[in-house]
């Protein structure tokens, strides 16, 4: 509306200028010159001759121009008619109607979306649980076959174990019956020789605590046995345990003088540390004490134990 205000009043300024214009251009005096020529072709009588015209009155002084008014402002239009609003309100309608299917889009689009999302989010969160179960159930497999490798490993061990101690207890039994039976037979040789030594006493030449069988005694003392023993075993060094007590039988032969010519194990005692022990102990002991009469006996028999 106002852009149409405008431009009728820049309408109406320019006509009143220019009838200004041609108004005042009307106002000016002009003079006006003509000239005729007649002919005929009809011969006439001449008229008479035309009196000069008088001279013509002064011309009158030009009037001043008349002040020129501005343009009056154009009056304002009459309002018009107020137009139908039912055209306009059907449009308005419409174009409401479409800005609500418009949003109805965006919104569905928008729900849309973020059921997507969601969805997704779903199937990520599904899928790392899915990750993080296989990894749990693999490290539990794994833990699960480490245990029983582990089970199968200590069962194994033990099963050596049982085994060796097994072993170890079938060698102490070997050797324990092997000592038995040794120890059976020397009380078997002692007993004999007992009885030798009664059936002979009536002879004999011993005293009260003798034991021999001849009528007089031609072998060592009971103590010397003791002596040598206890000569030779602060020689023996050995490094390890001993498992029970087992005995070794070493024969000696000595020189006359005592010094020990060579040495045998005559019975070992299950322990071949234990036996070479005892020889290298004779072997550093070299001479042997003489026995109470003064002699050494050429041939001797020791038996040695780690707890005797």
């Amino acid at each position: 509306m106002g852009r149409a205000w405008a431009v009728a009043g820049a309408a109406h300024l320019v006509l009143f200028l220019a009838l200004g214009l041609a108004t005042a251009w009307k106002t000016q005096p002009q003079t006006l010159q003509a000239e005729a020529e007649l002919w005929s072709a009809v011969p006439q009588a001449a008229a008479p001759r035309l009196q000069e015209p008088p001279p013509p009155p002064p011309e009158p002084e030009p009037e001043p121009e008349p002040r020129r008014e501005p343009p009056a402002k154009p009056s304002k239009p009459a309002p018009e008619p107020a137009p139908d609003n039912s055209l306009r309100d059907a449009q308005i309608a419409l174009e409401k109607k479409k800005q609500e299917e418009l949003k109805k889009k965006e919104a569905a689009e928008r729900q849309r979306k973020a059921q997507e999302k969601k969805k997704k989010e779903a199937e990520e969160k599904a899928a790392k649980d899915k990750a993080e179960k296989e990894k749990a159930a693999k490290e539990k497999a794994l833990k699960e076959k480490a245990e029983q490798d582990k089970k199968e490993q200590d069962k194994k061990k033990a099963a050596e174990k049982a085994k060796a101690d097994e072993k170890k207890r079938q060698q102490e039994q070997a050797q324990k019956a092997k000592q038995d039976k040794a120890d059976e037979a020397r009380a078997e040789a002692l007993r004999q020789e007992n009885l030798q030594r009664m059936q002979g006493m009536a002879g004999a030449s011993g005293g009260p605590n003798a034991t021999g069988t001849a009528l007089k005694s031609s072998g060592p003392s009971a103590s010397y046995a003791g002596r040598l023993v206890g000569r030779i075993k602060p020689n023996i060094t050995y490094p390890g345990d001993v498992v029970g007590n087992p005995r070794a039988e070493v024969e000696v032969r000595v020189a006359p003088d005592g010094t020990i010519t060579s040495r045998r194990i005559v019975q070992s005692s299950g322990n071949k540390a234990w036996d070479d022990a005892v020889l290298r102990a004779i072997d550093k002991t070299e001479i042997l004490p003489k026995d109470t009469d003064g002699r050494v006996p050429p041939l001797i028999v020791l038996g040695f134990r780690p707890s005797d």
